[in-house]
C-alpha cells in the first residue's frame, strides 16, 4: 500500500474504533491489528495515539464540513439553506452506526492534560459557528453583527442539541425539532 494510502486507512481504522467504542477504549494494539500493519509501520506515521486522534478529528470535520457546503449550495431559497444543517444531520443519523458528534464525544473522555485535542475539537466548532454566520450573512438582509451572531449562534446550539439528543434517544425526533424551531431565530427579518 502507498503511504499516502495507508496513512488514511490509519486515520479510518481508528477512526472507526474511536467512534464506535470510544477514545480511551481504544488502544494502539487494537489500531495495528485493525489495520493489520506492525507496530513500527504505525509509529512511522503518527508519534501517538493521541496524534492520531487529532488526524480522526480532522479528516472527519473536513468530510463533514465539505458535506454542510454542498447541502446549502444544493438549495435555492434562503430558507432551506438556513436549514440545510439539519437535512444533512438528519441524513447522518440515518447512516450506518449514528454515534453523535465525533468531536463531543471525544471531548467526554478528555482529561485535563489532553488540551492539544480539546483545542482542536474548540477550533472545528469554530469553524462551524462561523460558516453558519456566513449563512445567516448569505441570506438575510440588513443585519448587523450582534443580530449576524445571534441567529447563526442559535442554529448552532439547536443544531448541537439535536446531535446530542438524537443519539442519546436513538431517535431523530430532536432533528425534527431543532429544525422545526430556527426559524424563530428569522422570523422578525428580512431573507435575501
Amino acid at each position: 500500500m502507498q503511504r499516502n494510502k495507508l496513512h488514511e486507512h490509519i486515520i479510518s481504522s481508528a477512526g472507526d474504533l474511536f467512534y464506535s467504542q470510544g477514545y480511551n477504549s481504544t488502544g494502539v494494539n487494537e489500531i495495528i491489528n485493525k489495520c493489520d500493519i506492525a507496530k513500527a509501520t504505525l509509529y512511522s506515521h503518527f508519534k501517538s495515539k493521541e496524534d492520531i486522534c487529532v488526524a480522526y478529528l480532522n479528516q472527519r470535520h473536513s468530510a463533514f464540513m465539505d458535506r454542510l457546503k454542498s447541502y446549502v449550495e444544493d438549495r435555492n431559497e434562503s430558507r432551506s439553506q438556513l436549514l440545510a444543517i439539519f437535512d444533512l444531520l438528519r441524513d447522518m443519523y440515518l447512516e450506518e452506526n449514528f454515534q453523535g458528534c465525533w468531536g463531543l464525544k471525544t471531548l467526554g473522555e478528555l482529561s485535563p492534560d489532553q488540551t492539544m485535542i480539546l483545542n482542536v475539537i474548540q477550533q472545528q466548532k469554530k469553524e462551524l459557528l462561523l460558516f453558519l454566520g456566513e449563512i445567516v450573512g448569505d441570506t438575510i438582509s440588513n443585519l448587523s453583527k450582534a443580530e449576524t451572531e445571534k441567529i447563526s449562534g442559535g442554529l448552532y446550539l439547536l443544531y448541537e442539541s439535536a446531535v446530542t439528543e438524537s443519539h442519546l434517544f436513538k431517535n431523530d425526533w430532536p432533528i425534527f425539532m431543532a429544525k422545526s424551531i430556527a426559524p424563530a431565530l428569522y422570523q422578525d427579518v428580512e431573507l435575501k
